[in-house]
């Protein structure tokens, strides 16, 4: 099933750029654990293969100022990533490094490439306004909380309810479930 809306999305986001838009950006959300980074890895890789050039895929696990920085990543985004690719203009941003605790590497994307963002945030209400595709995926609790602990570790447990409470907050406010264009279960 996931295989067959890679390939819709990809044949979607071709014919956007048959249609001359320079840089499609695609939005991948959902809750902590529900398979966005597999799922735009899997994206990223078929519209590899079917484009021209490779798409640029961008974590919001960059662009978060720690575990109690959601809304912090969300404007971050927007600010230096969505607003200047959306006036045809280079994004420039500095990756946070969990490890230190500060954002430290420069990154920089002119566009003329499809855009994929993946992460928890990453579709509000104004980052819907620049996305021209629109992704949500949801996964039982039980699997997003053993895929979370999966790839960060039993010794990160206390910062499993801070994250959650951050995620129903934002997602009660923007409501990122219902701008997507697609809704899928991993």
């Amino acid at each position: 099933m996931q295989t067959e809306h890679i390939e819709r999305i990809t044949d979607q986001v071709l014919e956007l750029i048959d249609a001359g838009t320079p840089t499609p950006i695609i939005l991948v959300d959902g809750r902590t654990g529900s398979g966005k980074t597999s799922f735009a890895a899997a994206l990223q890789n078929r519209l590899f293969q079917e484009g021209e050039t490779a798409p640029r895929l961008i974590h919001m696990d960059d662009l978060y100022m720690g575990w109690t920085g959601l809304q912090a990543g969300v404007v971050y985004l927007q600010r230096n990533i969505l607003e200047p690719i959306a006036t045809q203009d280079s994004a420039t941003w500095q990756e946070y490094n969990w490890e230190l605790g500060k954002r430290d590497q420069w990154r920089a994307f002119a566009g003329g490439t499809p855009l994929i963002i993946e992460g928890c945030g990453s579709l509000s209400m104004a980052a819907a306004n620049s996305a021209h595709v629109k992704i949500w995926l949801e996964a039982a609790d039980s699997e997003r909380q053993r895929r979370w602990r999966g790839r960060v570790g039993s010794q990160h447990d206390e910062f499993w309810p801070v994250w959650a409470a951050q995620e129903l907050e934002f997602y009660a406010r923007e409501r990122s479930d219902e701008l997507a264009d697609f809704k899928l279960r991993t």
